[in-house]
């Protein structure tokens, strides 16, 4: 079975592609569609088209893309957005089935380090797979994305990333849990 990674952006969206018919992830291809259009609608045209390529030239099995984050920059977030969005619509019009995984996740289950930098990730990445060199940095962010979601299938992802972040004694620690005061 097939596993297409997708790492969205709006000038550069990269894909993975690894087979795991055989128990152990094997790489099979990645890239990155290059977005050439200026014009919005145009640059989300693009992306789908792309991956619809991809997953038609593949025969692709199942989809895993990185959830959305906080972005510097507000117009940034939004325009990764729409070109996340673009991906996960694409993938539902081929059947196929969108799994979505954090960035920390990601990084945990393939460095073993929610905190990796991207670099780790390129090293990991090329070791596991056995390449001869390291892929593009979208590239590699995609494959790191499929193999995150190989491992998910094998139970080795847990379904929360480990967070550094401590919580007050007695404060909400989900939004149900909150109350007005």
């Amino acid at each position: 079975m097939l596993i297409l990674g997708i790492d969205p952006g709006s000038r550069t969206t990269g894909y993975g592609l690894i087979d795991i018919s055989s128990g152990k992830p094997v790489y099979v291809g990645s890239g990155c569609i290059r977005i050439q259009a200026d014009d919005l609608a145009q640059k989300l045209a693009q992306i789908y088209a792309g991956l619809s390529e991809l997953i038609a030239m593949h025969r692709v099995g199942e989809f895993a893309i990185e959830k959305v984050f906080m972005a510097k920059n507000a117009d940034s977030a939004l325009k990764l957005g729409q070109a996340r969005g673009t991906a996960i619509v694409c993938a539902a019009n081929h059947g196929l089935a969108v799994s979505e995984y954090a960035a920390r996740q990601i990084k945990q289950a393939v460095t073993g380090s929610g905190s990796a930098e991207k670099t780790q990730i390129q090293h990991m990445v090329v070791a596991v797979l056995g390449l001869n060199a390291s892929p593009p940095a979208d590239a590699a962010d995609a494959l790191a994305i499929a193999l995150t979601h190989a491992y998910a299938r094998q139970g080795r992802v847990p379904s929360q990333p480990y967070s550094r972040r401590r919580t007050g004694r007695g404060k909400a620690q989900r939004w149900r849990d909150f109350r007005p005061e």
